[in-house]
């Protein structure tokens, strides 16, 4: 039997239905994502919260005329499934299919795309500002979750907003702070009152007769001060200090009181915030009980809740790190552990259940951590702090200003770098070695395998200067044997060679390492010829000796799962044009361009990262020379 939601082409088909409708719909949506979701893994708990919030912005706005700004977007499954993307969303962060995450390209629904968080409000003050020059009399909402209000940038956005006349509506979506303490009658009078239309007629009549004059800002500020001391229980006075007229909190679950109340702050003029609060993973059991397993659980049984990924083949290079920093805490008492809210994703849990006093989540502020990070090794402490390195982006100033400056000792884990497969464009972590190897005083490491990391990571220890980069993949490691391994002596800058061979060398930066020594064993068996193979290890400083090793080779391949701009391959052709050697040098790596969502697998073969396209290089530059 067909539902409500069988009808939903776009927005406008929503906007024709009446409200027990729109309860229908939420709870069919819901139904939907929990279905594609069991079979097509995603972010579940997350867009199951924001259902309502997101059914009743579309019905009550005009979009795609105005427009919705999503932080994130993990919470946006809702908005995809309702703007002609219903079909699409089973293939959801595929290459088949669509972007995980708001995509600028993919609708006009999507008027900012959203993969790192806390940028909504910054956007939708753009957005607003635009619509006013424009004059075309567009609203602009900005829907963040109150974890990505950590983040400096939502309270830069704040702040700016908060100082004008901006018509712009925050939506904060809040699943933390309970409701029920603020929802009793004094609070329900308040909120119809200052949402009333006849009320804020005359509140903006009387601003206009007030003018600019300063005992209108005298005035402006005492209503505040007396508004905030009725809304402090629910945070309202700050955002009210940052100019925001304040509204909620409200159930963002209940469709009835989400349109009722948005309907009424539409013609509002001015920034203003309406408080929601939601329950992650809302509607389905397993994930309202455990919504941060949930967030991300990977395929599972829609209808029992039981996930359904297998034992590993090996360990994740996450709970190497995670296992690793704690047998390191245990040697040092000033080994400390910081993240900007990965604690669960870095594999963290653990440290921060043994040495809760020495583990630091400092929220949604890469920025933040590692200047923290910096404080503490400048008070003698010995940080490793761990972001993925997509998110390390963000914080590249503070890696060169506050660390690397200063020669402070701050341990740097960029987990997740290389190519991270479904979650595409927006989380790919292959700007690292480029983005890094410019630094000053910096050390860029890449392991190749578990063990390798467990050795870098103690030599952690050791480090008087810094930034001490280690950066390492998504996912499941070599199978290599690491615990109770003897801890092996590294040198930092050296490098290892694999395989010994002549007239072709590979070097290889990372896990790949793995890949071209099977590549070259295939070449070798195949046609007799043996490349030699090297473990890099250290993209900076870089091994000179390995170079004078193979300054006599005809050519050269380099591997790495970064960006060849800037990389492992400049570095090797920087070095041959230097020397005004005759090298043939070649690079397989991430061309100039961003890679969209698909597997890991899938995308390191288009890459030329997978042991068959390393042997094709290899047979090719033997048949070269």
């Amino acid at each position: 039997m067909a539902g409500i939601l069988d009808t939903i082409n776009s927005p406008q088909d929503i906007r024709r239905l009446d409200i027990s409708s729109l309860q229908t719909l939420c709870s069919e949506i819901r139904e939907y994502i929990i279905q594609c979701c069991s079979e097509n893994p995603g972010h579940l708990a997350s867009s199951l919260g924001a259902v309502e919030l997101i059914v009743g912005l579309h019905y009550v706005y005009n979009t795609p005329s105005d427009k919705i700004v999503f932080d994130v977007g993990h919470q946006a499954y809702a908005h995809k499934i309702l703007t002609g993307r219903k079909e699409a969303f089973k293939k959801n962060r595929t290459a088949e299919g669509i972007s995980g995450f708001p995509n600028r390209d993919e609708s006009q629904y999507d008027v900012f795309g959203a993969g790192h968080a806390s940028t909504s409000i910054s956007a939708a003050l753009g957005l607003a500002r635009a619509a006013s020059l424009s004059g075309n009399g567009e609203k602009v909402v900005a829907m963040i979750g109150d974890g990505a209000m950590t983040g400096g940038l939502a309270l830069e956005g704040l702040n700016n907003a908060g100082e004008g006349d901006a018509d712009i509506l925050v939506v904060l979506n809040d699943n933390e702070m309970a409701i029920d303490g603020n929802r009793g009658a004094l609070h329900s009078y308040l909120l119809k009152f200052t949402t009333d239309p006849a009320y804020n007629k005359i509140k903006t009549t009387v601003w206009n007769k007030l003018g600019s004059s300063r005992f209108r800002s005298w005035v402006q500020r005492l209503v505040r001060k007396a508004k905030a001391g009725l809304v402090d229980k629910s945070g309202g006075d700050l955002f009210e200090a940052f100019g925001f007229r304040y509204f909620g909190p409200i159930d963002g679950n209940d469709i009835n009181e989400v349109t009722r109340t948005l309907k009424r702050l539409k013609d509002i003029k001015g920034p203003k915030l309406l408080h929601t609060c939601t329950v992650k993973g809302k509607g389905y059991a397993p994930a309202e009980a455990d919504p941060t397993t949930w967030h991300a659980p990977g395929k599972f049984d829609s209808v029992t809740g039981k996930r359904l990924s297998g034992p590993y083949k090996a360990d994740r290079y996450q709970d190497v790190f995670g296992e690793v920093l704690r047998e390191l805490a245990r040697k040092d008492p000033k080994v400390v552990g910081i993240t900007p809210a990965m604690a669960t994703g870095s594999g963290m849990t653990a440290f921060a259940e043994e040495f809760p006093d020495r583990f630091f989540d400092v929220g949604i502020a890469e920025e933040h951590a590692v200047t923290f990070a910096a404080g503490m090794a400048a008070g003698g402490m010995k940080p490793y702090c761990c972001i993925y390195s997509t998110f390390a982006q963000r914080a590249y100033d503070e890696i060169i200003h506050d660390v690397a400056l200063q020669h402070l000792p701050v341990v740097l884990c960029f987990d997740r770098a290389g190519l991270v497969g479904e979650d595409g464009a927006t989380h790919q972590g292959v700007f690292d070695l480029a983005a890094m190897r410019s630094v000053p005083n910096a050390v860029i490491a890449a392991p190749r395998d578990e063990k390798e990391l467990k050795d870098l990571l103690y030599k952690g220890l050791e480090i008087k200067d810094g930034p001490y980069i280690i950066r390492y993949p998504r996912g499941l490691g070599e199978g290599t044997a690491w615990r109770d391994v003897p801890i092996s002596k590294i040198e930092i800058g050296k490098s290892e060679r694999l395989l010994q061979g002549s007239d072709v060398a590979v070097l290889a930066l990372g896990p790949v390492a793995h890949r071209a020594l099977e590549a070259a064993s295939r070449i070798q068996e195949e046609s007799g010829k043996c490349p030699s193979v090297y473990d890099v290890r250290f993209l900076k400083p870089f091994d000179l000796g390995m170079m004078e090793e193979i300054s006599s080779f005809k050519a050269i391949l380099t591997v790495e799962d970064g960006a060849l701009k800037g990389g492992l391959f400049s570095e090797v052709s920087e070095y041959v044009a230097s020397r005004g050697l005759e090298i043939i040098v070649k690079g397989a790596g991430v061309p100039d361009e961003f890679i969209p969502q698909d597997s890991q697998a899938a995308q390191r073969a288009c890459c030329g990262l997978d042991t068959e396209s390393i042997r094709t290089a290899l047979a090719g530059l033997f048949n070269e020379i």
